[in-house]
């Protein structure tokens, strides 16, 4: 009956005090324009692949026409022959997406510094400059917008700190303390259940705007278990700042003494650890020029300039080539090798992309050892994975891209080195296959 009636007391304490109310207020307007920004994201992003998708098959069709009707060399562009490997495949739409996950509309993460989707040719790449911006730091916190878990992550602390600031020390003040340790067995499980009150409050606000969140985006169709593992890290971020406020609390005397306490502690974890680990990294780690990437160019040009280097390592990357009829054909070789060149250029431009994806790995262990006295960025990380908006979600969609541009030229190389005449049925293959 004592915790009831404490809380019977913070509920009328609560209604009583404006302030408390509109900090309240305050945030959840700012948690559901957190969560719209989100949605707002999530849908412009899958707009935008049903575009691409319905692109693809208009393409498609266009192509198909041509080799219904038989039209296969394009009669204002001779040298495009439909029925070769290469303008084939060449003329086959080829896109990589980054589908978004109706988990979005919770933490948008690095979303808006990488692109969702990729055209892939024979001279793509991963790196290309519609795919990636400047990664000076993979893990660093996404505070150019205002979403759900900027709120979480920033204001709910503040909000905490607004409703418990006053909690024991307003009494202390007025001499009310030796009357309440007359009245309660334990002072430490009055201040905690008082806490425990505005903790419950705070976790039904967060519910609340967490099952708004799933009704924007159908979060419930397609990924319940993001809901849940939301809920699971809001709990424990609310847990985690609770506990550092109920140890200020216990020890506090004054209402200014507690308030700067805790208004210190969350700057100390919002932004000043964050920031000194974030220059560390980026001093330890500077960011990657890539040039490296864009020497590839020169190399690309002293293959060209020598036939016998060239075709040496074309036979190491393509052995079987040796055993194909082009290979002993000298009417057709040269062309067959002039069309293998993307090939030999996408090895370079692997190999200039290794130092970089090899930095940005130790880049993020580096954050990652920084985990247990930067919490902040533990939780930040956790929500864009939750949201598959972290960096490895993009990392990994550049290494899917890469699989796709590396199986395209594999397929060329052995079509166009084995003399292969592509017609309507071969068509259809190259769209199945490499669109999947």
């Amino acid at each position: 009956m004592k915790i009831l009636n404490i809380f019977l007391y913070e509920w009328k304490h609560f209604f009583r005090n404006p302030f408390k109310i509109v900090a309240v207020l305050l945030f959840v307007i700012a948690g559901v324009y957190g969560l719209h920004n989100g949605q707002n994201l999530y849908q412009n992003q899958a707009a935008e692949i049903e575009k691409i998708q319905e692109k693809i098959e208009t393409d498609k069709q266009k192509y198909l026409t041509q080799y219904e009707e038989g039209k296969l060399v394009n009669e204002d562009r001779p040298w495009i022959d439909m029925s070769s490997p290469f303008w084939a495949i060449w003329n086959t739409p080829t896109y990589k997406l980054k589908t978004p996950s109706p988990a979005m509309v919770y933490s948008i993460g690095q979303a808006e510094q990488y692109g969702f989707y990729k055209r892939v040719t024979f001279w793509a790449s991963p790196y290309d400059a519609d795919m990636a911006e400047e990664i000076a730091n993979p893990e660093r916190l996404q505070t150019g917008t205002l979403d759900f878990a900027f709120v979480l992550l920033f204001l709910l602390p503040l909000l905490l700190l607004i409703l418990l600031y006053n909690i024991k020390s307003a009494e202390a003040e007025q001499g009310f303390l030796p009357l309440i340790e007359v009245q309660n067995a334990s002072k430490n499980s009055w201040l905690l259940a008082r806490m425990a009150f505005y903790y419950l409050l705070v976790t039904a606000v967060a519910i609340g705007l967490l099952f708004y969140g799933a009704m924007l985006t159908d979060v419930f169709k397609t990924a319940s278990n993001a809901f849940w593992q939301m809920l699971l890290y809001t709990i424990l971020y609310l847990s985690f700042w609770s506990l550092i406020f109920f140890f200020i609390l216990k020890i506090g005397e004054s209402i200014l003494g507690n308030t700067l306490q805790m208004v210190g502690v969350w700057l100390l974890f919002a932004f000043v650890v964050p920031a000194i680990v974030h220059q560390s990294v980026s001093i330890a780690k500077p960011a990657n020029l890539m040039t490296d990437f864009i020497e590839v160019r020169d190399k690309q040009q002293d293959l060209y300039a020598n036939d016998s280097l060239f075709q040496q390592k074309l036979i190491v990357l393509f052995p079987d080539i040796v055993n194909s009829p082009v290979y002993r054909d000298s009417t057709k070789i040269d062309l067959a090798r002039n069309r293998s060149a993307s090939a030999l250029v996408n090895e370079l431009k692997k190999e200039s992309i290794q130092p970089i994806d090899q930095e940005s790995e130790e880049k993020n262990k580096l954050i990652q050892a920084t985990y247990w006295f930067n919490p902040l960025t533990f939780f930040q990380n956790q929500l864009n994975s939750i949201a598959q908006t972290h960096y490895s979600d993009y990392e990994d969609f550049r290494s899917a891209i890469q699989t796709s541009i590396d199986y395209r030229i594999g397929v060329l190389i052995s079509d166009a080195w084995n003399d292969v005449k592509v017609d309507k049925g071969r068509y259809l293959e190259y769209n199945s296959k490499f669109n999947k």
